[in-house]
């Protein structure tokens, strides 16, 4: 099992190209099932979540071509399988994401209950109820979901879908579902992450007829098929935010090429608050720190707000600021994991169930510890980045299944890392 090694205390610089967002690759590379026709995704990440994903497809038959440039072209038209087993993604939560595409298009889907990352519950029941809205069957049996249309019926029906809270992968099921049911579908409480919108200039490439995406309404008005197209995934706003907060701890001067200020506006407001100095520049962003900078307290919530995807890293330079920092984690019950660990590297920190109060120290000292999931994996390299001596990073296939590449990045920009067996 691979590990990276750490030898902190060199500051960040120089340029670092963002990959495309792995939380947009997923829903977009299942898109691609919708039509019969190829479909061309461009600016692919080669990550875990991505070869696995890639892996299913083949397995139902499509073909789909990964070329070195980042280039995905995904064929469907012979695809005859549409099922995702166990086997294949117990270790991919998107895996759920497959759903709506393929039961709209085919007329029944057979899909794992999803594995991934255990940092909290992320229940499927609202799936199941909105594409239950559209008039789908739907069983849980032996851990699968088991949908199909009613007999009589080849598509599915528009309908007006309100979910008990905020989904992200959930409104990307139903976006994709609908853009081939018979009707209009109107998604209300709908997740407006920029990976929703995203998938919906995706859908609209490929003929579908879509508008609201990015707010909190979208409106889906179907239709019979869909055709090919090409669309370049969105730069990854969680990748641009971690290399922010491993520039502002470690300290340095770092052109981000590709990243988007304004999909990560509660992160760099945060950050300018910390003393980081972050300006918008051709083509990216640049971030620049020095010196210990000021805790800060926050709240995750859904996009606008603060990512829970995020609280981690930003965690890792609260431990070594100046000052205490409240932050409260309300998306998922289980992701202060990675709280332990820094621990053992000598930060201070007190967690009461879902608040985490730190009080920055000085210096941190290198020690082994374990990645529990794919953000913490991130914290744990940012705060190895500035702990004095070597720490060592286990279990970083969490790491690979979010970040491309992530330890050559930061050796281009001048850090003292290295993967090891």
């Amino acid at each position: 099992m691979d590990k990276l090694l750490i030898r902190g205390g060199r500051p960040l610089a120089g340029e670092v190209r963002i990959s495309g967002a792995k939380n947009a690759a997923l829903p977009e590379l299942c898109a691609a099932l919708l039509s019969a026709e190829p479909v061309t995704l461009q600016n692919i990440p080669r990550l875990q979540d991505v070869a696995t994903m890639l892996k299913l497809i083949r397995n139902m038959g499509a073909t789909a071509e990964f070329s070195p440039e980042g280039t995905v072209v995904i064929d469907s038209s012979k695809l005859h399988f549409p099922e995702a087993p166990y086997e294949m993604v117990k270790t991919m939560r998107a895996a759920v994401l497959a759903l709506g595409p393929l039961l709209a298009r085919f007329g029944e889907a057979t899909v794992s209950l999803p594995g991934g990352c255990a940092i909290g519950s992320r229940p499927v029941d609202q799936h199941i109820k909105g594409l239950r809205t559209m008039g789908a069957e739907i069983v849980v049996e032996h851990g699968y979901m088991i949908a199909k249309l009613p007999k009589g019926r080849s598509r599915l029906h528009g309908a007006s879908i309100l979910t008990d809270m905020i989904t992200v992968t959930g409104t990307e099921n139903f976006m994709m579902a609908a853009a081939l049911a018979e009707g209009v579908t109107v998604l209300e409480n709908a997740a407006q992450e920029p990976e929703i919108t995203d998938l919906g200039e995706m859908l609209i490439a490929m003929g579908a007829k879509v508008s609201g995406h990015g707010t909190s309404r979208i409106r889906i008005e179907g239709v019979e098929k869909l055709h090919g197209g090409t669309h370049r995934v969105v730069a990854d706003r969680i990748e641009a935010g971690t290399f922010l907060c491993a520039v502002a701890a470690a300290g340095g001067d770092v052109v981000l090429k590709e990243a988007r200020a304004e999909h990560m506006e509660a992160v760099i407001e945060k950050l300018r608050a910390a003393g980081a100095r972050i300006d918008v520049v051709d083509g990216g962003l640049r971030v620049r720190a020095s010196g210990r900078l000021k805790a800060q307290s926050f709240r995750t919530t859904e996009y606008p707000g603060f990512p829970t995807d995020m609280q981690a890293q930003f965690m890792a330079l609260n431990i070594i600021s100046e000052g205490a920092a409240e932050v409260t984690e309300t998306i998922f019950e289980n992701r202060f994991m990675h709280v332990n660990e820094m621990v053992r590297l000598g930060a201070r920190i007190n967690v009461d169930g879902k608040v985490a109060v730190s009080e920055g120290v000085e210096s941190l000292s290198g020690a082994t510890v374990m990645a529990t999931d794919l953000r913490a994996s991130a914290s744990l390299v940012i705060a190895g980045l500035v702990a004095d001596g070597e720490t060592t990073v286990d279990r970083i296939y969490h790491l690979d299944r979010g970040y491309e590449a992530m330890e050559s990045k930061l050796r281009d920009l001048g850090a003292d890392i290295e993967r090891a067996k």
